[in-house]
């Protein structure tokens, strides 16, 4: 626990203080708490954008008023000329205003294709590595709600299944981290007022007009549906009730993974038995997933049509021996072991 002599006086700096007393700031801010309710040391990702300056603002009074330790990260992915200087700008900005903040840059090749979403796993394994460096666990990101509608539709678009289609949410895990989306409720235009009243400021990402990026042609496709009578209100009730689905799905993952593997902490394996694969195939598809996470030590699950070839040669007697998710997946008598790969 992080937390400091609870004896001492709360004392959040007047220049923040004042901005808290704007009466939509802080409406947000008691939305936020409520939503929150963690007790334990955590990081922050800021990007420069309203959003997340907004949320470093709302967790920067958080931390105070719980008496926690935070951490705010910012990641330089270098894919433009520029993004060192937005950085460091970002950094001196969120110093302004008591919050102390830390670059992390991604070094290295950078991708030719796939570039936003290579750039998203590279920030989550950034800042995962930085807080498993510093034993932090929590670690909160500044999706919002018009971010849950973009990402129904971006997943819809790709054939994912009901767990895909809901993955955005106000929690989860990802590799023993939790992870917190306290603003996944909240509208886009709140947090821009948010960050222009306290920061007078906010970072417009130039790809946010690029429809080379899916995520762009699929704004505008929300935009024109909007036009069409798309009720936003409805459309979230909707991702809602799918969430309650796939939370029953969710607890037979957890049974058959409890049930019928095992993890030999000897030989750093795991060992699953056949019945592991008799189940239904959507749990059989998700708690495979997850073991290849847990022993490979990834951060993101491996490709459906790859994991479904695996499960397929296991059902028809074919698998002898495979790698898969940084694992190595091979079957021994009655028994599918699964051992990282060196």
């Amino acid at each position: 626990m992080s937390r400091k002599n609870l004896n001492v006086i709360i004392k959040i700096p007047k220049l923040l203080k004042d901005k808290l007393k704007i009466k939509k700031i802080n409406n947000i801010y008691k939305r936020f708490e409520k939503s929150l309710n963690i007790e334990d040391n955590f990081a922050v990702a800021v990007s420069g954008g309203p959003d997340s300056l907004a949320l470093a603002f709302l967790a920067k009074i958080y931390s105070i008023k719980k008496r926690l330790s935070v951490k705010f990260f910012i990641v330089d992915h270098k894919l433009r000329p520029e993004s060192t200087k937005e950085a460091k700008f970002v950094l001196n900005l969120l110093k302004k205003k008591f919050i102390k903040s830390e670059i992390l840059t991604w070094k290295g090749k950078k991708p030719l294709k796939n570039i936003q979403s290579q750039a998203r796993i590279k920030r989550y394994e950034l800042i995962f590595r930085r807080c498993e460096k510093l034993d932090i666990k929590n670690i909160l990101l500044g999706h919002h709600k018009d971010d849950l509608i973009e990402n129904f539709f971006i997943r819809f678009l790709r054939g994912s299944g009901l767990k895909g289609l809901v993955s955005l949410g106000p929690k989860s895990t990802i590799d023993s981290m939790n992870i917190f989306r306290p603003l996944i409720y909240e509208k886009k235009e709140d947090l821009v007022y948010l960050s222009n009243k306290v920061f007078n400021f906010y970072v417009k990402d130039p790809t946010n007009s690029d429809e080379k990026f899916q995520r762009i042609r699929v704004r505008k496709l929300i935009y024109e549906l909007q036009k069409d009578g798309l009720d936003k209100k409805k459309f979230l009730k909707t991702i809602q009730n799918l969430k309650y689905s796939n939370d029953v799905v969710d607890f037979y993952v957890r049974e058959n993974l409890k049930k019928n593997s095992f993890f030999s902490y000897k030989k750093n394996n795991l060992i699953i038995n056949l019945n592991f694969f008799k189940q239904p195939y959507e749990v059989v598809f998700r708690t495979f997933s997850e073991v290849l996470k847990l022993v490979g030590k990834k951060y993101y699950s491996v490709r459906g049509s790859k994991l479904d070839k695996i499960i397929k040669d296991v059902e028809n007697n074919r698998l002898k021996k495979s790698t898969l998710g940084g694992c190595i997946v091979e079957k021994v008598n009655q028994s599918i072991i699964v051992t990282k790969e060196h």
